[in-house]
């Protein structure tokens, strides 16, 4: 059965998706790094960061769908994954100059791909179960843990559709702000700061929806393909080094 894709159109080409991701994710981590917590801007700055992991996760299941090599796309994720974890955990330590801080978003995305692979490639059911499982429990001592996974998994399941991808996006901003909620009232906070935290970190994945159900176009830019295909590899550990070495200089 043939899986409907989301036809091509005018609008955001899929490298200005991602342009639009690569900002969010920028000033989600300047806020994070940078900012005193509890500010106003830092907050806003780190919801709207919220936009990208989703975005992330639907760029990845649309190319395993379309990648001329699987092979080549899971190494690309392996190798940069292993050269952005120190940047990732210098970015990211609070106390001292480094320590160790989780796995980053590249490693949590090839889980996903792994995910994926799994899914399709593995036969029997029982072994593609706990493969399964224990991918998405691995993602727990990674960046986004459990939440990528899931949204990967509706993504796969959207086919490409637009108006199931839409459903996806829509059920992907409503998980995140359940989790933000119930991490917030196991934290101590009274219901309506939780309700708060919840709409705002939803709000970007619901962001990120719209522009993907309505605003992608479903084609790649017509120039720069090569260069935005590594800009995106090469961005993720170069701003967490910049920023970790910004965070790090006074204590030099």
């Amino acid at each position: 059965m043939a899986i409907a894709e989301i036809r091509p159109r005018r609008g955001l080409s899929r490298e200005a998706v991602k342009y639009i991701a690569a900002l969010a994710m920028l000033l989600n981590h300047i806020a994070s790094v940078c900012l005193t917590p509890g500010t106003l801007l830092r907050e806003v700055l780190i919801d709207a960061g919220y936009f990208t992991a989703v975005t992330m996760c639907y760029f990845l299941a649309e190319g395993f769908r379309h990648t001329r090599s699987r092979r080549r796309y899971a190494l690309r994720l392996a190798v940069f994954a292993a050269v952005s974890e120190l940047p990732f955990c210098l970015a990211f330590t609070e106390n001292g100059i480094l320590a160790f801080q989780g796995m980053n978003m590249l490693f949590t995305l090839l889980l996903c791909f792994g995910i994926l692979a799994v899914l399709e490639e593995v036969e029997s059911s029982a072994v593609r179960c706990a493969l399964v499982t224990a991918l998405v429990l691995l993602s727990l001592v990674s960046d986004w843990p459990l939440l990528a996974p899931l949204f990967t998994l509706l993504f796969r399941r959207a086919g490409g559709g637009r108006r199931r991808t839409a459903a996806a996006f829509a059920a992907a901003a409503g998980l995140t702000g359940l989790l933000f909620y119930a991490d917030s009232a196991l934290a101590g906070l009274p219901p309506a700061a939780c309700l708060l935290r919840a709409l705002g970190a939803a709000a970007g994945p619901a962001a990120a929806g719209v522009a993907v159900a309505f605003c992608y176009s479903g084609q790649r830019a017509a120039r720069g393909r090569a260069f935005s295909k590594w800009f995106f590899y090469v961005f993720y550990p170069a701003h967490l080094l910049l920023l970790g070495l910004i965070r790090v200089w006074p204590l030099l």
